[in-house]
This record gives C-alpha cells, structure tokens and sequence, in this order.
C-alpha cells in the first residue's frame, strides 16, 4: 500500500507541479504538452564564468570528501579480488554484439536503411549481458542467473521512470533529440524500448562496482553523517522540492539542476516521514558503500552514453545554461555532475520494485 502511496505522491509532484507553475506564470500550457516534443522554446542563458565556477565549487565541496576517501581506499585496497569463475558464454555473446552495433551505429551503411536509427536498444542490451557477465565472474552470481524476474520486471519499470525524466525537460529543454523524425506512436514505441535499458544498466553495474575491495574495504566505516530532527529535514526538503517543481517551468535556467534531484528528494523525503530505511541511511552509521557505489554506477553508464550517442544517427545534443561549454563527447563537463544523483534515484527505484517482488 506505501508503495502506491509513495508512487502516487512522486507522479502527481512531477507531473502535476511543474503544470502548475506555468499555469500561474501565465505561460503558454500548450507548448509543454506538444507530442512529441519537437518546438524548442526555452531560451538558454549563454556560457558564465561565474556561474561555471559556481556549479564547479559546488560540485567540489560536495564530492572532495567522498574522493579523498576513495583515494585512500584505492591505495590501500587496489588488488583485484581473484575471480570464483570463468567467463560465462553468453558474456562473450554481449561483447561479440556490442561490437557488431558500436560498429553499425557510428557508421553509415546504405544497406541497414531504417535500422540504422535503432542502435541504441541492441547496444545497452550488451552492454547489460557483460556487466552481467563481469558480476558473475567475481562473485558466481549475477541478476540475470539469480534474479531473472527481477532483472525482466526493471525493464518496464525502467521505461516508466525515464518518461518522467522526459516529462520534465519539456520545463527546461536541456536535450533534444536529432537524427531521426517519429509519429507520435512510432516515438511512444521505440522511446519506451530504448529507455527500458537505463534501470538494469545502472543497477547491474552498481552490483558489480560492490562486488570490488576498493569499495567493499575502503567504505565500509568512513566518517558517519548524521542529521539532527531527521523528519523535520525531510518535510522542509519536500516543501523545497515542491516549491522548485512548480517554478520550474518559469525560471528555468536557474533551476534546471532539480530535474536531476527532485524524484531522490521526493521519494526519500517521503520515506524518512514514514519512518522507512532510505538510500541515505547506512551514512549515519559511516557506512558508504552503497552511496558511492550507486552514484559511480550512474557515473560509468553515463561516459558510455555520451560516447556511444556521440556518432550515431538518432542522438541526442544538450543545451544547458551558463555552463555549455568543455564538452566531453555531446556532455558540457560539468553536466556529467548530474550522473551522481541519478545513480541515487536508480537505486531508489530499484529497491521500490524489489519490495514489491519480496511482497508478492
């Protein structure tokens, strides 16, 4: 019952908030409801160095702490744990078709027509067969072999989840997509096929990053963080959240960055008045290994991402306020900051789905 609580509360904060705000700023509703969203409407603040700095001092003093730490670990704790297992076949089946399709999605072959636009899908399926693969060498365990269910009800999940994420960069317009042009149900078909792929993407790698002493040994006691009045923090970070979403739509090149972080603040939120375990809770007790974990899984997928959309056909090509320029492949540098959060959300919503599957 929590569980659709929680769901109900995230999709009608996401959904419904950021309507709201442009209602009340007078703006044209219409707009934001284009399908698919081709209209680029939002006008981008141009490059800032004051801004780049800010963001960049931000960014540092919120990760220096976890990287000082991660440095130690890695000098201390870099050998690699020895493998229980060989390589499994179907491992090498994932890195025989991730070649084939990084190879057919950076080159133009006159003879694969219209399939050329569908690369994305057959090469992250790969990508999740070797993570898969890489899991099962190290420990003789893996999704795809212990949790098959699981691994198969991410997928949907995983299609729903981005579509909020889709949903509200109609408020900010930081990406768009080029390449190839879809009807509304052609780009509601292959959409959903190609963002099924984010969940079991990031989760595998998360298991994987997990399985490695670096994190296991060098994160397991760090310096606790702890929080005075945790409910009353969570229920002025709701209220935070929400008061963004709805001037999202309104002011958005100043609060582009909530995209990013509003479904974490939300659902953890909910979960802390509710007195439920959250992501965020082994960090009182000093322990942060699934933290760093998720937010590196995020942060490895996401140089896969920018560099395999980089040549292909159907791309993507982003444009964010005050700090567009470094770009590492299509991603202004800083932007790949955004990938730490996500990792958070992913495994937030991979442990929602879990708790429904221990249910049942």
């Amino acid at each position: 019952m929590m569980f659709f609580f929680k769901l109900t509360v995230l999709a009608f904060m996401l959904l419904g908030l950021p309507m709201l705000g442009v209602w009340l700023g007078g703006l044209p509703i219409g707009r934001y409801l284009q399908f698919p969203p081709e209209s680029l409407y939002v006008q981008h603040e141009a490059f800032s160095w004051p801004a780049f700095f800010a963001y960049l001092a931000f960014i540092l003093c919120a990760t220096t702490p976890v990287l000082i730490t991660g440095i130690r670990a890695w000098r201390q704790f870099r050998h690699r744990r020895s493998p229980t297992t060989g390589f499994p076949w179907w491992g090498w089946v994932g890195v025989g078709s991730g070649i084939v399709f990084w190879t057919l999605a950076w080159n133009r072959f006159d003879w694969l027509g219209s399939l050329q636009a569908h690369t994305f899908t057959p090469l992250w399926l790969s990508y999740i067969l070797v993570i898969n693969a890489l899991k099962f060498r190290l420990s003789g365990s893996c999704m795809l072999t212990d949790r098959p269910g699981y691994l198969l009800l991410l997928f949907p999940a995983s299609a729903l989840f981005w579509w909020f994420f889709e949903y509200l960069n109609r408020f900010v317009q930081n990406w768009h997509y080029q390449g190839v042009q879809f009807g509304p149900g052609e780009y509601v078909i292959y959409a959903t096929i190609s963002f099924s792929t984010v969940l079991p993407a990031v989760l595998g790698t998360r298991d994987l990053l997990l399985e490695s002493r670096w994190i296991q040994a060098g994160f397991r006691q760090t310096r606790p963080l702890t929080f005075p009045q945790p409910r009353l923090l969570a229920g002025t970070v709701l209220l935070a959240a929400a008061a963004g979403l709805t001037a999202i739509g309104v002011w958005p090149n100043l609060l582009f960055p909530l995209l990013w972080v509003s479904p974490l603040l939300i659902i953890v939120s909910l979960q802390a008045l509710l007195g439920e375990e959250h992501v965020f809770e082994t960090l009182g007790r000093g322990d942060w290994r699934m933290v760093t974990a998720c937010a590196a899984s995020a942060l490895v997928c996401g140089f896969f991402w920018e560099m395999w959309n980089y040549l292909s056909l159907a791309r993507w090509v982003y444009a964010i306020p005050f700090v567009g320029r470094f770009k590492l492949f299509e991603m202004p540098i800083l932007g790949y900051a955004g990938y730490l959060p996500f990792g958070l959300q992913c495994a937030v919503i991979g442990a929602m789905v879990e708790a429904v599957i221990g249910r049942k």
